[in-house]
């Protein structure tokens, strides 16, 4: 089957506005979350990717009615459920799928899940989220002959879960279930990423009693009925961390609009020390970040950690923008552990980088890189690769780009309006 392919012509220098759509990791949790009211739920600044695409169709599967035809606002009727069995080709393709588990636990205390699938980075094992639904009483069955797992609960009580590891999936998806459980439900050694946050918000607005999100300990107690309500999603903390990193990559001048700096602050600390001028600001109806380059970077080191550390989800951007810096910098990637996948394409356009136990990368500034056909891996492999794109001389052809369509609205037509010279191109 052909795939459309994006044709790069680099060397050109991002300058203007570019305007950051609604968090993917924030939408793919709260639009399972919605089917909890048993109402209907409006939600607003969704993006337009293949994720939320695919969340649509899965929640129509079960009977839900959904309208996602207005803008970037998406309503969800979840009154009628009338299936908890969530085992279609679309489920076992979407990792972040697996909130359904929580979701349709929590509401029917019963959910058939098509083990996910989604990027390839790492093993990924969701042991964590089993073994928080099982200690909120849950019964679960793995058939691994045809990769699904069996939940039932007779019902479901609060308790004391320490995750082993911190985990934003296992977070947020033992999180929803134990909104509606019985009694009160701590949650310690979480994740405070702003999505969990986001979600949170999203459950306390359909009348759950989430606190400390965004804290290491969440403590919920739990509701026997939720409410619809409205509620507006987050601004992408990567994609605006992609943004930042394209505009000093390409020796730019871009402003980025529809932002929260705080998420921002290990992303502007890394670029203002490879030598970017990073300036926050607020012009009285949106808060933006204004990212202006004009040398060859400095080398840094950098170090992907849980939130509020480096996100692992821009390392890959940024090991393309530090692929030509004046000197040697170093990444160790902490949280995946096959996250180097782009390193090969990177390497084809002439990129000095070498490995040590697939969690350590040295990157050797090279003058300049050269146009290449290359092939993105994972989503945000596919974000690095034109990044390297942009930056680099002649002509590249980055293909593969259906990873890129999971997490990134309109990305090349956002690159466009601010200079670059990017173009699909459908075969």
């Amino acid at each position: 089957m052909h795939k459309d392919w994006y044709k790069i012509e680099g060397g050109k220098r991002l300058e203007g506005t570019a305007i950051i759509s609604g968090a993917k990791n924030a939408s793919v949790a709260i639009i399972p979350a919605a089917i909890m009211s048993g109402e209907c739920c409006i939600l607003e600044n969704l993006p337009h990717i293949q994720d939320v695409s695919t969340l649509e169709t899965i929640l129509r599967q079960i009977g839900a009615e959904v309208d996602f035809t207005s803008g970037d606002c998406m309503r969800i009727d979840s009154t009628h459920i009338t299936s908890t069995s969530v085992v279609s080709e679309e489920v076992a393709e979407m990792r972040a799928s697996y909130y359904l588990l929580g979701a349709l636990l929590a509401r029917f205390h019963e959910c058939d899940l098509a083990l996910p699938g989604g990027c390839v980075i790492g093993k990924r094992p969701i042991d964590q989220h089993i073994k928080g639904m099982r200690a909120l009483g849950a019964e679960i069955q793995v058939d691994e002959e045809h990769n699904i797992l069996h939940a039932r609960a007779r019902k479901l009580v609060g308790t004391e879960i320490f995750f082993d590891m911190v985990s934003v999936g296992a977070t947020i998806n033992v999180m929803l279930a134990a909104t509606m459980a019985e009694g009160t439900t701590v949650l310690s050694n979480v994740a405070k990423e702003p999505h969990v946050v986001d979600v949170a918000n999203f459950l306390n607005m359909m009348g759950a009693s989430v606190k400390g999100a965004g804290t290491d300990t969440i403590r919920i107690k739990g509701k026997p009925r939720l409410h619809g309500c409205g509620y507006s999603v987050i601004p992408d903390q990567i994609e605006t961390g992609t943004f930042m990193i394209a505009a000093a990559a390409t020796r730019g001048d871009v402003i980025i609009k529809n932002v929260i700096p705080t998420h921002m602050e290990a992303v502007s600390a890394k670029l203002m020390e490879s030598g970017a001028t990073v300036i926050e600001g607020d012009d009285g109806r949106d808060f933006y970040i204004h990212v202006i380059m004009k040398d060859k970077p400095r080398p840094v080191s950098i170090k992907t950690l849980v939130y509020p550390g480096f996100p692992t989800d821009l390392q890959q951007p940024m090991m393309a923008y530090l692929s030509t810096a004046a000197g040697v910098s170093t990444i160790t990637e902490t949280i995946f552990e096959s996250r180097f996948n782009h390193v090969k394409e990177l390497r084809r356009m002439g990129a000095s980088i070498s490995i040590r136990d697939n969690m350590y990368a040295k990157v050797k500034g090279v003058n300049s890189l050269h146009g290449a056909d290359i092939y993105a891996s994972d989503l945000r492999a596919g974000a690095a690769l034109i990044i390297a794109g942009l930056m680099a001389n002649g002509t590249t052809k980055v293909h593969n780009i259906e990873f890129i369509d999971r997490g990134y609205e309109y990305f090349d037509r956002k690159l466009m309006a601010i200079g670059a010279s990017i173009e699909r191109m459908h075969v």
